[in-house]
């Protein structure tokens, strides 16, 4: 021991290797450590979250927020004016609006919050005091297909993970017989298709699930009739011994894992998803609830669908998306209404609003409601200028859609558009905006949800990232 700085000189082979070989111990520790932070979604964890589970229910290809939910009397006193100095003509899809246009559907107010409602909507006016209305949304894509992927997956264009993905890999699945995440359509795909629910560069097994609405939810489910259960048992386990000799000389490959996950869970959902999809255990006020009887075929089946989305839910599937509304092939075949708007409109909110309503009502009396996030949306809005003589053109100035449930304050109106309902004007909120919301309600924070790749730690909310829209938060002042 030198006397001079007390730090001894010499030490036995022992103490050296003891005191090293612990040091080089903690080096790996740490390292360690980083790379569960660097892997795992929780780091992506807040405190608290407000809601479990999230239900999208996508109005697809441009709902009109002038004609539904944001009342616009200007509009009646311009009627057949030329639009002037109101907005970018860049940003309307076909850049030729018209003069214009008035609602041509009444508006009234409802509730103690006095909101004003489109007649269209009857079943969801009732429920105006219990959602939170955003009316200052704006997107960046007027095209439908852009459009969509931007609202889906933060970036409007292919390639990457939808938010359902993303909630799924922050939150993990509480549900062994059933997907994490589960999309439901009522008349067929949608614009940009199952981009809408991949999962891209996330692994595999964060994709989203499609169920069909009738008969086996999913195709080719359920075995041969002459398949025994002994030799579908012996099938499974030869396979088992296949996929772990394979997995063990391709360590890392995230396909093959997600592929082995989904054979077991095919194999538990052959019991389980039948029993989801079939209605008869729900009793006759349930279904009258939600229109399942209604005569009209297309708006009996979009109430079976969110009927299914309510019995996913409670099944504990984390995330549900419905989408109203399918292809752009075939006319009024969902909200794009670029001619005759009066018709399109009131076909398709007869189709949607009971269900809908009954989704609010029928998850509240079940204890669902506080902690499922509801989402009510579309990818833009429309212009209120007229498109030909009836109809509306994609508007990304401005537009409404709305929240429920889990960590939403209900009542509230945000934000607003001008008088004409063209552009946002107070309050503006992004799509990042929205996203990190929703993700901020689901205990997630969206700085910290990241995956690495590609040499970037990716994100929903991408490198600008939002802001979470405090407002209409029910812990907010």
């Amino acid at each position: 021991m030198s006397q001079c700085t007390g730090y001894q000189r010499f030490v036995s082979r022992r103490d050296f290797l003891r005191q090293m070989g612990g040091g080089l111990g903690m080096v790996g520790l740490a390292d360690l450590l980083r790379a569960e932070d660097r892997l795992s979604p929780a780091k992506g964890r807040l405190p608290t979250a407000m809601a479990k589970r999230v239900l999208l229910l996508f109005m697809s290809a441009g709902v009109s927020h002038i004609d539904t939910f944001d009342h616009k009397p200007a509009l009646v006193k311009y009627h057949g004016q030329p639009l002037e100095g109101q907005g970018n003509l860049t940003d309307v899809f076909f850049r030729t609006p018209g003069k214009l246009m008035q609602s041509p559907f009444k508006f009234q107010q409802y509730g103690q919050s006095g909101k004003w409602v489109s007649e269209i909507f009857p079943h969801m006016a009732a429920k105006v005091d219990e959602v939170s209305f955003i009316h200052s949304m704006v997107a960046e894509q007027n095209s439908h297909g852009p459009a969509m992927y931007h609202m889906s997956t933060g970036v409007g264009r292919n390639g990457f993970p939808s938010m359902g993905s993303w909630v799924v890999y922050g939150l993990g699945s509480e549900s062994r017989n059933l997907p994490s995440f589960v999309t439901l359509m009522d008349r067929g795909m949608p614009p940009s298709a199952a981009a809408n629910w991949g999962n891209a560069f996330l692994p595999a097994k964060y994709q989203g699930t499609v169920f069909r609405t009738a008969g086996n939810p999913i195709l080719d489910l359920a075995p041969p009739s002459d398949y025994s259960p002994e030799r579908q048992r012996a099938s499974f386990d030869y396979l088992a011994k296949l996929n772990a000799a394979h997995a063990q000389e391709h360590p890392g490959d995230t396909e093959l894992a997600a592929r082995i996950e989904t054979y077991e869970l095919a194999a538990r959902m052959q019991l389980s998803a039948p029993e989801v999809t079939d209605l008869s255990s729900e009793t006759e006020a349930t279904l009258k609830l939600y229109g399942v009887d209604r005569a009209d075929k297309q708006q009996a089946l979009f109430s079976r669908t969110c009927l299914l989305g309510r019995r996913l839910l409670e099944r504990d599937v984390r995330c549900v998306t419905i989408y109203c509304g399918g292809s752009n092939n075939v006319p009024d075949f969902n909200w794009d209404a670029h001619s005759n708007l009066d018709k399109n409109h009131r076909l398709n909110a007869a189709i949607s609003d009971q269900p809908v309503a009954a989704l609010l009502t029928d998850l509240k009396s079940r204890g669902l409601l506080d902690d499922t996030l509801v989402i009510w949306t579309g990818e833009f809005g429309r212009t209120p200028t007229s498109e030909g003589s009836s109809g509306r053109d994609h508007n990304i100035g401005g537009f409404t859609m709305w929240m429920a449930g889990g960590g939403m304050k209900p009542g509230v109106a945000y934000g607003a558009t001008d008088e004409i309902g063209f552009k946002a004007v107070d309050k503006p909120v992004t799509i990042a905006d929205l996203h990190a919301t929703i993700l901020h309600t689901l205990g997630l924070d969206h700085e910290h949800l990241t995956y690495y790749h590609n040499g970037l730690e990716r994100r929903l909310t991408g490198v600008v990232g939002g802001h979470v829209v405090q407002g209409v938060l029910r812990d907010s002042a």
